[in-house]
């Protein structure tokens, strides 16, 4: 097993944050950010990178023929190379900017609805979908995936289907088994669940899929920014994740395709810069990946997500992984010794990666999120965008704490500690 970041180490990751160097106080106190899994915050090499290059290299990318457009290109285009690498891609070629997750994974639904309405390109065949189909989600998945493929299963006629989660809001290995038929075209997933913290195995469940034919949509929102994540040896079609999730600038997302995949998906999209050849009847595509990056891209927010992989990887995603571990082994060993105290997902750490969220038995979420506020204890309290997940543990919110790489045993001790104060504050009888 890997060695895990020391604290001293720690203490100087923190150093490298603004926002940690000198942060928010309350009542005399830095606040504790335990709400990773929503946004992390940005090392000042990240701020830097984003700014040297408004400062002393905006030009747009892929366009004209001065000098400055091709040194902007190359750091857009070196960013793109960068993500490639840190999530086991093939080739730079696979990765797509988009605007965000959410955007990602609406690429690819809405480039297989244009595929139904006979907008397809040289391979599209493979994306037909019609009457008899299915599509496959889980019941915890993230509305970002989950509505698309509603959408698209109303635009084509196929039926959605979902492997239902159990009391722990956990869905397993079997489970899938026993939903994936032979008329599953897609099958998407998480790859860490942003409510229970779930580690699915994908690539048992890529396996399953490719036995009958289905394609493979991940969302690895979750995972990236946490564990180390190879997308090539984990054999998925299409995975997408945030920049703000992993230190990086808001505004960008990225869609990992495979190279076959991404051939064969028309984009959704249309407009300058994606295009050979416009005649006033028709149009021709870009090869993958600019045939999905329409217009002006985001190139600041794309330079800014190279630095933070740089990041990443000199913190060793291996060493940030087990302390990481370490620290969720914390958070869930002192809930479970709250009386009251409901913990969603896993009975514990196996299969559960960077967060936890907890129901207190007679305290809404919301109550216990502006306690935790005023002690300066930062977290985040909803339905997290998972209201079937929810629905399904008979819930309408929950509170939820997440851990990076910079978090502190500190942070961890003051959210139990915060926990035991909201029960006591309004008045609920639990133990000392």
């Amino acid at each position: 097993m890997q060695h895990s970041l020391t604290p001293d180490e720690v203490d100087q990751l923190r150093a490298a944050f603004p926002y940690f160097a000198n942060p928010p106080l309350v009542d005399g106190r830095p606040v504790a950010y335990l709400d990773s899994g929503a946004t992390s915050q940005r090392p000042r090499s990240v701020l830097d990178a984003e700014r040297r290059f408004l400062e002393s290299a905006n030009a747009p990318v892929h366009r004209g023929t001065y000098q400055a457009v091709g040194t902007a290109t190359e750091l857009f285009e070196g960013a793109r190379a960068k993500v490639a690498a840190f999530v086991g891609a093939g080739s730079a070629e696979q990765i797509v900017w988009a605007e965000n997750a959410t955007d990602a994974l609406n690429i690819v639904a809405l480039g297989i609805g244009e595929v139904h309405a006979g907008l397809g390109v040289a391979g599209s065949e493979r994306f037909l979908l019609g009457p008899g189909d299915e599509i496959l989600v889980t019941e915890a998945e993230h509305h970002a995936n989950l509505i698309p493929w509603q959408r698209l299963a109303l635009k084509t006629g196929a039926t959605l289907r979902y492997i239902p989660v159990d009391e722990y809001g956990t869905w397993s290995l079997d489970a899938a088994r026993a939903a994936i038929n032979s008329r599953t075209r897609i099958f998407a997933f998480a790859h860490v669940s942003n409510v229970t913290g779930y580690l699915a195995p994908v690539a048992e469940l890529v396996e399953l899929a490719r036995a009958v034919g289905a394609i493979t949509v991940l969302d690895a929102c979750q995972s990236v920014p946490h564990i180390p994540v190879n997308l090539g040896d984990l054999g998925v079609d299409f995975a997408a994740f945030s920049g703000h999730k992993m230190l990086g600038p808001n505004g960008i997302g990225v869609l990992y395709g495979s190279p076959e995949m991404l051939a064969a998906l028309p984009p959704a999209r249309t407009g300058g810069s994606i295009i050979t050849k416009v005649t006033m009847e028709s149009a021709e595509f870009m090869p993958p990946p600019l045939r999905f990056e329409a217009g002006t891209q985001p190139v600041s927010q794309v330079v800014g997500l190279g630095a933070a992989v740089d990041f990443l990887q000199q913190a060793d995603m291996h060493r940030s992984a087990a302390r990481e571990h370490e620290l969720v082994q914390r958070l869930v060993a002192g809930i479970l010794e709250l009386p009251g105290v409901r913990l969603l997902g896993p009975q514990g750490m196996a299969d559960r990666v960077a967060l936890a969220a907890v129901s207190i038995e007679g305290l809404h979420a919301h109550d216990v999120g502006q306690f935790l506020d005023e002690q300066g204890v930062l977290v985040r309290v909803g339905h997290h965008c998972a209201q079937p997940l929810h629905r399904a543990l008979g819930l309408a919110s929950s509170t939820r704490a997440s851990v990076h790489l910079t978090t502190t045993e500190d942070e961890v001790d003051r959210f139990l500690d915060a926990i035991r104060g909201a029960q006591r504050y309004f008045g609920l009888e639990v133990p000392a």
